[in-house]
């Protein structure tokens, strides 16, 4: 089998999550020469998959001889996934090929390296995958200082100061947005799709003034369809607002006095741009993809100096 590429790659880039898998197989020069995907994330796979399951993604474009560096970021990490790599304890530097797992491979042609997680101590937080979009952020712009929230099923906050990782804060709203809609009484009110801005907007207003009755709002979601024809759109966008307003509330030391780059520009991230823009933030928005690829290049760069 052949890769249908035009030149060989120098490199592999992986993002592993927990769900899915992607990999950039790129020339030296950086240029992405192809981009592939899988649906066998960490959550899906056992440790002695992982091998296999690259193997299919990038085994045609192997050299017939040598080796292939692969750098890999996310949750291939975990304790759960293909080698455990250390976290890295702040305040940190978003860490780099220096502290990196060499995984033993059984194809000589293999390279792999997996990068760490950073742990906060107090309290007690962790992250996997976020710290290289982190370091995308900073690579691109050296003199970052403020704050980076990177949305997702559970979210990050982080503070970033003179190129270290100070502070960061881990919110669960993404899946408490899926438990709520998918799983409680509110199953039967909000919608699985469609949107209402002035709701989602209004109940993050809401949530920020009023965080005492968060509660009593949610359920008030099932009373106001029953009783007032609430409709599923609706009721989704305010499930979300009330939650994204609760995160803000309790978040508000990070984006209160600081600029705030939102790592994403799917849906998700910009109900967060909206929901800040309620108390008059504008946070700049950067692509998840483009700043996850950042943060990989800069550490095989880090690579290449230390093998060079």
């Amino acid at each position: 089998m052949t890769s249908g590429l035009d030149i060989p790659p120098a490199w592999i880039a992986a993002d592993w999550g927990t769900t899915q898998v992607r990999v950039w197989l790129l020339a030296a020069d950086g240029t992405v020469l192809a981009r592939r995907t899988s649906d066998k994330g960490m959550g899906r796979i056992s440790p002695d998959a992982y091998e296999g399951v690259l193997l299919e993604l990038i085994g045609d474009a192997l050299p017939i001889e040598g080796k292939l560096d692969v750098v890999i970021c996310g949750m291939a990490g975990s304790r759960q996934g293909w080698s455990e790599a250390p976290y890295a304890a702040t305040p940190c530097p978003p860490p780099s090929i220096d502290m990196a797992t060499h995984v033993a491979t059984q194809d000589a042609r293999l390279n792999v390296h997996i990068l760490p997680g950073v742990k906060q101590m107090s309290p007690a937080d962790v992250m996997r995958g976020e710290e290289t979009q982190i370091m995308g952020v900073t690579a691109r712009d050296a003199q970052f200082d403020g704050v980076i929230c990177l949305p997702g099923t559970h979210t990050k906050w982080a503070h970033v100061q003179a190129g270290q990782i100070t502070e960061f804060a881990t919110f669960m709203s993404g899946e408490l947005f899926n438990v709520i809609g998918d799983h409680s009484v509110l199953r039967h009110s909000v919608g699985r799709d469609g949107w209402n801005e002035t709701a989602f907007r209004n109940a993050c207003v809401k949530a920020i003034e009023n965080p005492n009755t968060l509660m009593q709002s949610l359920f008030g979601l099932r009373a106001e369809a029953l009783v007032a024809d609430l409709s599923p759109e609706a009721a989704r966008a305010t499930l979300s607002g009330l939650l994204l307003g609760a995160e803000l509330t309790a978040a508000q030391s990070y984006w209160d006095s600081s600029d705030v780059t939102i790592v994403g520009e799917n849906a998700l991230s910009q109900a967060y741009a909206a929901a800040l823009a309620t108390q008059g933030k504008t946070p700049r928005i950067v692509d998840a993809e483009e700043t996850t690829l950042n943060g990989l290049k800069a550490a095989h760069s880090h690579l290449q100096e230390s093998q060079s």
